[in-house]
C-alpha cells in the first residue's frame, strides 16, 4: 500500500480518530463494555444469553457504514491499492487473528479503549503491536 502524499490531508484522519474516540467512550459509558472488535466478534462463537443481538447489530453496522458513506458521499471513499498477493493477504489476516487471540484483544480494544483506561496490560500489548509492525516493515522494506 502506498500513501498518496499529494492528496493527503490530516483532517480526515483527525475526524476519524475523534469519531472512534467518541464511539468508544459512548460504548463503555452506555453499555459498560470495551469497544474491541475481536472481542465483539469472538463473543459470537460462544454467546451468552442476551448477548448475540447487540454483537450482530454492531458488526452489521461496521459493514454497513462504508456502504452508507459511498451512497451519501462517494467522493469521500477511495479504493486502497494493496501491493500484495492474495496469499499474503490471507496469511496476514490469519496472523492478525492469531495475534488478537494470543494478546487477549485487538488494536481497537487495547490501543483505543485500554490505553484510555490506563490499563498496564493494554500498554504492553500496544507497545508489542507497534514493535511488531515496525519490525515487519523494516524486514520487508530493507532486508527482503
Amino acid at each position: 500500500m502506498t500513501l498518496d502524499w499529494t492528496n493527503f490531508t490530516p483532517w480526515s484522519a483527525l475526524a476519524g480518530g475523534v469519531l472512534l474516540g467518541l464511539a468508544s467512550a459512548a460504548f463503555i459509558l452506555l453499555n459498560g463494555r470495551v469497544l474491541g472488535i475481536s472481542g465483539i466478534l469472538g463473543g459470537l462463537l460462544s454467546p451468552r444469553r442476551g448477548d448475540w443481538s447487540w454483537r450482530v447489530t454492531f458488526l452489521l453496522g461496521l459493514f454497513a457504514a462504508p456502504l452508507v458513506v459511498s451512497l451519501a458521499a462517494p467522493a469521500l471513499l477511495r479504493a486502497p491499492t494493496i501491493a500484495a498477493s492474495d496469499l499474503a493477504i490471507v496469511a496476514a489476516g490469519l496472523l492478525v487473528g492469531f495475534g488478537t487471540r494470543y494478546g487477549s484483544g485487538c488494536t481497537s480494544g487495547h490501543g483505543v479503549c485500554g490505553l484510555s483506561r490506563l490499563s498496564p496490560r493494554s500498554l504492553v500489548a500496544t507497545l508489542a503491536f507497534m514493535a511488531a509492525g515496525f519490525a515487519t516493515v523494516f524486514v520487508i522494506r530493507h532486508l527482503i
